[in-house]
């Protein structure tokens, strides 16, 4: 199993997340490349400590939404969100070469990656920019989204997400934030829960029904209080019923 995490995400004197604490934890590393957060400071410093400690990195790309955090939906045109995609890639590649790495995937953000799970048009522009950029770039989703569809049919690698901490509806999309319950807390849930996406098992939906998340790498959330903690209950839980962590983009 890859466990990845959001990093870079601090823009000037505002901090957020504990980057060099997720990345003791973490297998792969979600940089933003600076159009939904982070500076190029903060990004360069991620690509240097993701390279040191072996994590893959990914460009975590989004709308271009400073103020709203990238979790705005923005109703832009295909062409420009293509070269808008484009720009953040060749970005964050620049700061992965000088650490000594490089770009293994794309993950898109907030607003960005809960669009393109059905948008077509949106997810088709995002595909034409990696695949433009390098047809060897692997795509990371969620399962059954309209990106890993239409990446597959691009001849992207594409690899399946989970959400550690949160709550999902009864198809397998994500509740919305501005929903009550959607963000789990509890430590303990959210590592059981995490260990049962591993061994292919159910887990509960906001509902409360039984859904199947099939899952490559798990998303651990740094931007909310205890994510550390959260972040670590999840690896030892998964390292004590033998789960060997691996980047997913480096497995044979």
């Amino acid at each position: 199993m890859d466990l990845n995490a959001d990093l870079a995400e601090s823009f000037g004197r505002w901090q957020l997340g504990e980057d060099d604490a997720l990345l003791e934890i973490v297998t792969s590393a979600n940089v933003a490349c600076g159009f939904h957060a982070g500076d190029p400071g903060v990004i360069r410093r991620a690509c240097e400590l993701a390279a040191v400690r072996g994590v893959s990195v990914g460009a975590q790309v989004g709308y271009r939404d400073l103020a709203g955090f990238g979790r705005r939906f923005i109703d832009v045109e295909p062409r420009e969100l293509t070269d808008d995609v484009l720009y953040q890639i060749g970005a964050l590649s620049a700061f992965a070469r000088i650490a000594g790495t490089e770009i293994a995937y794309v993950k898109p953000h907030g607003a960005l990656y809960n669009a393109i799970v059905r948008h077509e048009e949106q997810a088709a522009a995002v595909v034409e920019a990696v695949r433009s950029y390098d047809p060897g770039l692997a795509a990371l989703g969620l399962p059954g989204s309209r990106w890993l569809a239409l990446a597959a049919e691009a001849g992207l690698p594409t690899y399946r997400e989970a959400f550690a901490d949160r709550a999902y509806t009864p198809e397998g999309t994500l509740v919305s934030r501005r929903e009550p319950g959607a963000v789990l807390e509890d430590v303990d849930e959210i590592a059981q829960r995490c260990a049962r996406m591993a061994r292919g098992e159910s887990i509960s939906a906001v509902d409360g029904s039984e859904i199947q998340v099939s899952a490559d790498s798990i998303c651990l959330h740094g931007d909310s209080p205890g994510a550390v903690a959260a972040a670590r209950a999840v690896r030892d839980r998964l390292t004590a019923e033998g789960a060997a962590l691996v980047p997913f983009t480096r497995r044979a």
